[in-house]
């Protein structure tokens, strides 16, 4: 069957602008809403100007048209088909033999174009404008000493031990973790010196320690060998591949980091002893992206593209705008599994993506073939 190329270049067309008029419309409506929640958290911080809350709203204005964007799709598409139905185009096109899997070939691959855009383009910069919102949001509206005091001040750190022979492994936990005047400070420090079989050969114990270029320099440490006694205080270097951004970025939020960062650093967390479950999920969510607007584009055909003269038209479409609510629903309960190491991230940033996709082919199969 001949391919009606203008025909779905047309229908594309009409797709994209009613997607990306959308997105624009919804992020703006959103960031609004945000604006107004700043000003309202700002009141009472006499720093925090007018222009600081601006700047912060507007360095948001990315990662919430990243987080809208399946819902942009969803509902452009529903404004563009329905409007093809409602002025015949489409209904003409299927009486001349054009299968609705032709012309909805163009729309679902520029929505999935969309979606891979904004996941390889729109990530970056997105990641980058947030991260300098939270720094800004952190300096003027939080009342906390950042995201380390978010975590009680404790650090747990794995990391390679170079001075063992062979390599081994060294693990750090400090207590009271704390940023002052650029350097980063801790008490009440232990280190666990394991060799390549996991087997414990050395603890140090400190009162206190600090990061210092490319070591811990630990305070008034004790050495405790298995059957020695403790060697007196001293100071002790104990070198690390951790630095201050590196300890600061991995308290950070996932999405402060784009597609291109995850994978490294990812590696860097895990090696260091941190979880990476949260950036896992992240960076399979982004990755997902594409599919589920893809999706969003044959869910909003198959509950727009009912030819008025049948009725229920308001039912059908409201429907659509139903489901689309339930598959974000799902999207975040699977979220929560995910985050809470209940499922494999793979599994929760594609299954509620994957079950939309099932649906919304379901519902195409009914329509066009009965």
């Amino acid at each position: 069957m001949r391919f009606a190329t203008t025909l779905s270049l047309y229908i594309a067309r009409v797709f994209t602008l009613a997607v990306l008029g959308m997105l624009a419309a919804l992020t703006f409506v959103v960031g609004l809403f945000d604006f107004i929640e700043l000003l309202r958290r700002a009141a009472t911080k006499p720093d925090a100007t007018l222009w600081i809350v601006a700047e912060i709203g507007g360095l948001r204005l990315p990662w919430i048209s990243m987080h809208i964007l399946p819902f942009a799709v969803l509902l452009g598409g529903i404004m563009a088909f329905w409007r093809l139905t409602r002025s015949s185009e489409l209904v003409v096109a299927r009486a001349a033999g054009v299968s609705a899997w032709q012309f909805l070939a163009a729309p679902v691959l520029a929505a999935t174009a969309i979606g891979a855009f904004a996941t390889a383009g729109v990530s970056p910069l997105s990641a980058s404008m947030r991260g300098r919102a939270e720094v800004l949001e952190t300096r003027y509206l939080k009342t906390g000493g950042g995201p380390m005091a978010l975590n009680g001040g404790a650090l747990w750190l794995r990391q390679s031990d170079r001075q063992l022979d062979p390599l081994g492994v060294a693990v750090l936990h400090a207590a009271g973790v704390a940023l002052r005047d650029g350097a980063l400070t801790a008490q009440a420090v232990s280190v666990f010196r394991l060799d390549q079989h996991d087997q414990l050969i050395q603890r140090i114990e400190a009162t206190g320690a600090r990061l210092d270029g490319d070591a811990w320099v630990l305070d008034n440490a004790r050495r405790v060998t298995p059957n020695h006694l403790p060697d007196a205080a001293q100071s002790i270097r104990l070198p690390t591949e951790m630095t201050l951004e590196r300890v600061q970025e991995s308290f950070a939020a996932p999405d402060t980091f784009s597609v291109w960062a995850l994978p490294p650093f990812i590696a860097l967390l895990e090696h260091s002893g941190f979880s990476a479950i949260r950036h896992r999920l992240q960076f399979q969510s982004l990755l997902a992206l594409p599919l589920l607007a893809g999706t969003m584009a044959l869910l909003a055909a198959g509950f727009s593209m009912r030819p008025a003269r049948r009725g229920g038209v308001a039912r059908m479409i409201g429907s659509g705008v139903a489901a689309g609510f339930a598959l974000f629903v799902v999207t975040k309960i699977a979220e929560e599994f995910g985050q809470s190491g209940a499922l494999p991230a793979v599994l929760a940033a594609w299954a509620p993506a994957a079950a939309g996709l099932l649906l919304s082919v379901s519902l195409l199969l009914h329509l066009e073939d009965g």
